[in-house]
């Protein structure tokens, strides 16, 4: 019998988006990256699942494979350069422009790590020896990183530019 069921996955499902999206700051690519993880987990779960958190388990390959993807993106784009391409720069809408500044909050100034290591043990409630195990690092760094990762977003939000100059009409 597979450690992940349809169940399993349903309840998942929202997890894996929501942090995906925090990783890749774009829907689609989010999704892509959700299903990519998803493939894999279903793929290799009766060989490669370990006994303990399926949870942090897919979090890992989650992870994992955001960070493989970021490599190849700088490969390639290292390779274009080389050959002599430049890729052209898309101009985002006004919609996506709306809508990614009203998604997005102070966490999305965080480098990211840091984003990574706030929303799985604020936002995902992960514990930090599951964290520490998502991400392959020592317990002590989790805490550590964890520890700048809060200060830097106390300090983005007690910047002045987080607070908004309000002027009075007449």
């Amino acid at each position: 019998m597979s450690m992940l069921d349809d169940a399993m996955l349903s309840q998942l499902l929202p997890s894996l988006r929501r942090f995906a999206r925090s990783l890749t700051r774009h829907e689609a690519s989010a999704d892509d990256l959700v299903q990519s993880c998803l493939e894999r987990a279903l793929t290799h779960g009766n060989t490669r699942c370990p006994a303990g958190d399926v949870r942090a388990w897919l979090f890992t390959i989650l992870y994992r494979q955001f960070v493989d993807g970021r490599r190849r993106e700088r490969r390639y784009g290292r390779l274009l350069e080389w050959l002599g391409f430049q890729e052209v720069p898309v101009e985002p809408s006004a919609e996506t422009i709306y809508l990614d500044q009203e998604a997005l909050t102070n966490l999305e100034r965080l480098n990211d790590e840091q984003r990574a290591l706030l929303l799985l043990v604020a936002v995902e409630g992960m514990s930090y020896r599951d964290v520490s195990q998502a991400l392959g690092i020592p317990l002590g760094t989790v805490m550590s990183r964890l520890a700048r990762a809060r200060a830097a977003l106390r300090q983005i939000h007690e910047s002045p530019l987080a607070t908004a100059a309000l002027r009075v009409l007449k």
